[in-house]
């Protein structure tokens, strides 16, 4: 062996090191494949025929289809990936259609060969700075077969035959666990499954309800205060609200725990866009549940409401909105003086969006209503901060906007309206007497300044001139 080739094997800048990969598809199905196994096509199955010859060619098809293949090599084992593709075809039909195909022996082989193809350890992202707003999500390679497995167990779920009593002693809290964990892949398809099938289980089995309900609890704490990473957040939030629209009443202490301690702190996560929509109706659903529970939710809101993120504000105030649309009066002259004080910062901010987002809540009917019946409480709170900003803002539209809503407070209250404009202007006379009061005093305190340093000076000369003479 030359040096010259020792040295290029060993040499980390060797020209094939600085090579790029070309990115491609990637899936989960790299990390498991099945080796070795080959296909035979089986007659497909008979809807209209329920005999044992039937059941057995069902398992054999079940666990025909448990086999893997390697989906990053789009060219390996086509016959075996179009007969899998095919078994999976006929059994979706099969359960569909048939009358009592669904005995006690295939509970098992159905969520066997579910679980062979589902739960398989997902991949780490290739982008690291994944952002789901900007950048496309890296889409499951084996999708073609993963799409049949969730139709099959759908149609599982779904059928007239289908016994949770048998179905409970399969589908257990350890399937259900690993069914939570496949929401974090990044193939929003996959998701959009899941959603459906943990659905379907949560109205199926009513001994695994707590448990979801936990484990759901537990991904978000740990995603709120850990990874600040679970890419179905969204769809569990979905899922939440259907179910949370079906709690009795009165809603269990868990139940408001969980609102406070879980869905609130949701709010301050930074890729809080990504699935507001949801949280909000599952908010929304809290308090048409519960009014009593709408003065810690608006506390919350504001405890957590962003300070530098002028998006997030938006969205907020969007919700804010929402809870208004379901607040009861009772309720609103409870929450009136920490939301206004909060809306009246949001009126005053530079950001055009925030502010226009602000003022737009005069447009909203029932909380107009709301305003008018409380005007007493919150015109004080509100006119300082409007009559500012029709003074000041930058923004025409804003200023527009400012002056409908000091026409509005003037409708609904003049004599009050005349007395903050008058107490505002008093009071704005009192601090221009205070600036000007502050600036002579600094005036004068630089005058005294200069004087001293004169004496000073004057004082040092003539000590200067004294040890002069003496030294003569």
């Amino acid at each position: 062996m030359s040096s010259g080739t020792f040295v290029d094997r060993i040499d980390p800048f060797a020209k094939r090191s600085l090579k790029k990969k070309s990115k491609k598809s990637q899936g989960s199905s790299r990390y498991r494949t099945s080796q070795d196994v080959e296909l035979q096509q089986l007659p497909p199955l008979k809807a209209d025929c329920s005999s044992l010859e039937q059941e057995e060619l069902f398992i054999r098809k079940l666990r025909q289809c448990c086999v893997s293949f390697d989906f990053m090599d789009p060219v390996s084992d086509l016959k075996g990936k179009e007969i899998k593709r095919a078994a999976l075809n006929d059994l979706s039909t099969y359960i569909t259609h048939g009358r009592g195909v669904l005995t006690e022996a295939v509970y098992p082989e159905i969520i066997r060969m579910i679980s062979c193809n589902l739960f398989r350890t997902l991949p780490p992202s290739e982008n690291p700075d994944f952002d789901p707003e900007e950048d496309d999500p890296t889409l499951e390679a084996s999708w073609p077969h993963l799409q049949l497995v969730y139709e099959v167990f759908l149609r599982f779920l779904e059928s007239q035959d289908f016994q949770a009593t048998i179905g409970k002693r399969v589908i257990d809290q350890k399937f259900v666990l690993q069914l939570l964990e496949l929401f974090d892949s990044e193939d929003p398809r996959e998701r959009d499954f899941l959603k459906t099938v943990l659905h379907r289980i949560y109205g199926k089995f009513l001994g695994l309800r707590a448990f979801i309900r936990k484990q759901i609890n537990n991904i978000f704490l740990r995603f709120i205060y850990e990874t600040e990473h679970f890419n179905g957040v969204g769809e569990l939030l979905e899922i939440l609200g259907s179910i949370i629209n079906g709690f009795a009443l009165p809603l269990k202490p868990e139940h408001k725990q969980f609102l406070v301690k879980v869905l609130l702190p949701l709010h301050k996560v930074k890729c809080l866009s990504l699935y507001h929509a949801q949280l909000a109706y599952c908010i929304v659903q809290f308090l048409e549940k519960d009014p009593t529970l709408t003065e810690p939710v608006v506390r919350g809101l504001i405890k957590f409401w962003p300070k530098t993120c002028s998006q997030k504000e938006v969205m907020f105030l969007g919700e804010i909105e929402e809870i208004l649309d379901v607040i009861e009066p009772p309720q609103f002259v409870k929450i009136q003086e920490p939301l206004f004080r909060q809306i009246a910062k949001c009126v005053s901010s530079p950001h055009f969006q925030v502010a226009e987002r602000a003022l737009y809540l005069w447009n909203n009917e029932y909380a107009m209503s709301l305003i008018e019946d409380n005007n007493a409480v919150i015109m004080p709170i509100m006119f300082p901060a409007l009559y500012r900003i029709s003074k000041e803002h930058w923004n025409q539209t804003i200023v527009g906007l400012v002056y409908n809503v000091l026409k509005t407070f003037m409708e609904m209250n003049s004599k009050l309206f005349d007395e903050l404009t008058a107490s505002y202007k008093a009071e704005r006379q009192k601090e221009k007497k205070r600036e000007k009061d502050r600036e002579e005093l600094w005036k004068k305190l630089h005058e005294l300044e200069i004087s001293r340093g004169g004496s000073n000076r004057s004082i040092r000369n003539d000590s200067t001139l004294n040890d002069s003479t003496s030294a003569k």
